[in-house]
């Protein structure tokens, strides 16, 4: 099996607002989907000082944490916490309790998990619609 073999795990997704960062994360999260999830951020940060994220989780089977490059999932937490605002989480599982042992004790991110069923609330809550192809395949 070679590069061309394998999806990304971690897929962007269009939306109503140019300061929101969705995504899809299907399956299994390599270190390399890891560390490429980080640069995407990055670049939403220098478009949008500011902005909300929403994670829809699609058939999660974990993450590899310990393969990231410790000083990534540093600068990871630092700029999350200077740039997000509001995290929506869509699916299983529910990690926020992971996510907020990285962050302060009061945190500036308002994080919120969604069932995957209550999908529609979630982008309602981050005033956002998605645009062309959901997780499912279907447009929008």
């Amino acid at each position: 099996m070679n590069f061309l073999d394998t999806v990304p795990a971690i897929r962007r997704l269009e939306t109503s607002r140019d300061d929101l960062f969705a995504i899809d994360v299907v399956g299994h999260v390599s270190a390399a989907d890891g560390e490429n999830l980080f640069g995407l951020m990055e670049a939403a940060y220098a478009l949008h000082p500011r902005i909300d994220v929403l994670v829809r989780l699609v058939d999660h089977d974990g993450v590899d944490w310990t393969h990231i490059a410790d000083e990534t999932l540093k600068q990871g937490a630092i700029h999350a916490l200077e740039h997000v605002g509001r995290c929506a989480t869509i699916g299983k599982p529910d990690w926020i309790a992971d996510a907020q042992r990285f962050l302060p004790s009061s945190p500036p991110i308002e994080i919120r998990h969604f069932k995957a069923e209550d999908e529609a609330a979630a982008w309602q809550w981050l005033a956002a619609q998605p645009i062309g192809a959901t997780a499912s395949g279907a447009l929008t």
